[in-house]
């Protein structure tokens, strides 16, 4: 096989295609982390404790297809490479996926809406599995230059917060406008609409991307193996856990969110004017994480730095609301999510990093299988956090539709602020102790060159 450029810089299409990957990721989950929940109680009409059962149960199945989807996408040998072909096949799959799952039927019997739920939720998170972990994969496939990974990510990162900004803008008012005679006509054909976007941005970044890195041939390697070899990666065990805790603060308020202007606010259009105001604050906050990196040439302190500063504005949110403070509410908003913004860029950043020293501290390679797990740690934490606002809510006398008692609408206070706060500084001081600098990524990258020219890859 020709040989690649394992350190060839990128052209500036396709940084920006590599963006759009992570659009299409946000107009599929982040609508689905922010207002599928919200869709199934106070649309579909099916109960909080069903909502939380499947949350949990969900992760089961994430446990089992997370690995197989990534262990699969490392044997992949295609013209087009290992990653970039599942992006081609798997996203129209998907956009179709979530239009089903924001299809309701509330007419339907209790049992019929909790097997529909069930079945069309677990599909799309597989469709999404198939998509998600090739595609973070990528980053890694298309230099081994720790800066030019920095950059990428910054791409990924500085796109998806002006998604995420504009899905938060515009959603809350499309469903009203494309639902003004029905809920479940808006949601559905504003997931249409998404779907379609998925899609079209995944065929963008398969167009415009292409893989560099020579990945070693692949025997057959069980999951025993796979997961020793894991285990010898600390830099990656720490990446994995601050994933777990990022998924557990990142979605479990991401549900919360539109509880919280509906219900303790008292009108949903807040929540339009509060994504309003941290949209700019995102994009700015993840476009600061290379200049944050260069000064201190270590991906996971960075990473610390901004998750005590989320945690830190997020505690000082609890003291201010919409009605009675607005400026200092969303003032401290958009600098909540400037520091969360550079968070969220540097956290991703890491994972391909950790990749290399496995293979160097193993001998073993599985980029896939690694990123499978990053992906399975964000979704339990991910699940045990709606899960668990799920069932307090529903202990508590979550009604939907209807004015809430204190104890729900406290609930919901703190799920915005002051959970979330404390767990951000967790996620800090576990990634502080991360210690894979710029320099010794270097010189693991020049060790690998040498063990390569002696025995080639191919």
């Amino acid at each position: 096989m020709e040989s690649k450029n394992e350190n060839v810089k990128i052209p500036l299409i396709s940084k920006i295609a590599y963006g759009f990957g992570d659009v299409g990721c946000n107009f599929s989950w982040m609508f689905v982390s922010n207002f599928l929940m919200i869709f199934y109680t106070d649309v579909f009409g099916i109960s909080m404790a069903a909502v939380s059962a499947l949350m949990l149960f969900s992760r089961f199945w994430d446990a089992i297809n997370d690995p197989i989807v990534g262990g699969l996408t490392d044997k992949t040998k295609t013209k087009w490479g290992r990653y970039r072909p599942w992006l081609l096949i798997a996203a129209p799959i998907t956009a179709v996926l979530l239009i089903m799952t924001f299809w309701a039927h509330p007419d339907w019997s209790d049992r019929s809406k909790v097997i529909y739920m069930v079945i069309t939720y677990c599909l799309l998170v597989l469709g999404y599995t198939c998509v998600n972990i090739p595609y973070g994969t990528l980053c890694g496939a298309m230099t081994q230059d720790i800066d030019e990974r920095a950059k990428i990510n910054t791409s990924r990162s500085v796109s998806a917060m002006v998604a995420i900004g504009i899905i938060n803008i515009i959603t809350v008012p499309l469903i009203g406008k494309l639902g003004s005679q029905s809920a479940k006509t808006g949601y559905l054909l504003v997931a249409i609409i998404y779907g379609c976007i998925f899609a079209a941005c995944h065929f963008f970044c398969f167009a415009k991307t292409k893989e560099q890195v020579i990945m070693p041939e692949k025997d057959k390697i069980s999951i025993k193996v796979q997961l020793r070899a894991v285990m010898q990666n600390r830099p990656y065990i720490l990446a994995l856990i601050g994933q777990v805790l990022f998924g557990f603060t990142l979605y479990g308020r991401n549900a919360d969110v539109l509880y919280y202007f509906t219900y303790v606010e008292g009108n949903a259009s807040y929540y339009t004017t509060y994504s309003m105001c941290i949209i700019i604050p995102s994009i700015i906050g993840a476009a600061c994480f290379q200049p944050v990196f260069r000064k201190l040439n270590n991906k996971g302190r960075t990473a610390s730095i901004f998750a005590l500063f989320t945690g830190i504005s997020m505690l000082c949110m609890f003291f201010f609301n919409v009605k009675e403070t607005p400026a200092a509410f969303y003032t401290l908003a958009g600098i909540t999510q400037f520091f969360f913004s550079g968070f969220n860029t540097a956290i991703y950043a890491i994972i391909p990093d950790c990749v290399e020293y496995g293979e160097w501290k193993t001998g073993l390679r599985n980029d896939g299988f690694q990123y499978a797990f990053v992906s399975l740690g964000n979704k339990i934490g991910m699940a045990i956090g709606t899960a668990l606002l799920a069932a307090l809510l529903g202990k508590y006398g979550y009604v939907a539709n209807q004015v809430q008692n204190p104890a729900v609408l406290s609930i919901m206070r703190h799920s915005f602020t002051t959970i979330p706060g404390v767990l951000w500084i967790v996620t800090a001081i576990v990634l502080f102790f991360y210690r894979l600098n710029k320099k010794r990524y270097n010189e693991i990258v020049e060790d690998l060159k040498k063990q390569d020219k002696i025995n080639p890859r191919y």
